[in-house]
């Protein structure tokens, strides 16, 4: 029995019906659940790059909660004057959604990072294991090859030497750009500088091998065969570590410490 054009349309209505009210049942419900994920990796991330956890450590949620709560506080700072942001609260703070937003952000100015908009206030982290401030973990992003590099980096306490780095999403060819995730290529940045002594920013990938810290400090071995990446590496680290993102929360930082 064939049916008409009428039935199948009012059938496939029905259909996509019922299953629009299970996803949207679905999403509403699993929202929070959502949220506590997104919140955990964000929580592993900025242990890991602070040194506080191993990548690949297999620690269940409320360790890493735990593990993030007695070492690391989260602070949300004005980006134009570096300042702390009073009566935010840095635990819901979506940096991502403020930079996207055109009531919270500004437009950035040109820039080889291709970064396009700035959030007005911004998270930092604290890490500070025993009470005593031991980094301080900015956000950074900018454009890679085949999309946007997210990740972040460590600044010692003295404001200048990186303690650490770690990119946590990007689009990067596997083998060649993707080595941004290797581990022996991150354990290159631990005491490079930053900044310099007169706190401009300083630090670059560049091609081929660089020195030791103690001899080459402003600069890093670029990864084999991936050179825009690398270059997107240094790209990004000057955007967010100079005037238009951090620069003005580190120079303030540095000053107060008389560092």
């Amino acid at each position: 029995m064939e049916h008409s054009s009428r039935y199948i349309v009012l059938f496939a209505a029905a259909v996509c019906g019922v299953c629009s009210i299970f996803v949207a049942t679905a999403a509403v419900t699993l929202k929070d659940r959502q949220e506590a994920n997104k919140l955990l990796d964000v929580q592993k991330k900025v242990l890991v790059v602070a040194g506080l956890m191993q990548e690949g450590e297999d620690i269940d949620g409320p360790e890493v909660t735990l593990r993030f709560d007695e070492n690391i506080t989260a602070k949300v700072v004005d980006v134009a004057s570096g300042e702390y942001a009073a009566g935010v609260d840095a635990v819901s703070f979506d940096q991502i959604a403020v930079a996207a937003d055109l009531a919270t952000s500004t437009e950035a100015p040109t820039n080889r990072a291709r970064v396009r908009r700035v959030p007005n206030q911004a998270l930092v982290y604290h890490v500070a294991p025993g009470g005593e401030l031991r980094s301080i973990v900015l956000p950074i992003e900018g454009a890679g090859l085949w999309g946007t590099l997210y990740g972040f980096i460590a600044i010692g306490a003295d404001g200048r030497t990186i303690d650490g780095i770690a990119f946590y999403q990007h689009k990067e060819t596997p083998g060649l750009g993707g080595e941004v995730d290797n581990p022996r290529w991150k354990a290159l940045w631990k005491g490079r500088k930053a900044f310099d002594e007169k706190g401009d920013v300083r630090i670059t990938v560049k091609k081929g091998m660089a020195g030791s810290p103690e001899t080459d400090p402003y600069r890093v071995d670029g990864l084999s065969g991936a050179t825009i990446t690398s270059r997107s590496v240094t790209n990004l680290l000057a955007f967010w570590l100079g005037d238009a993102g951090f620069g003005p929360y580190m120079d303030r930082y540095r000053i107060e410490r008389g560092i």
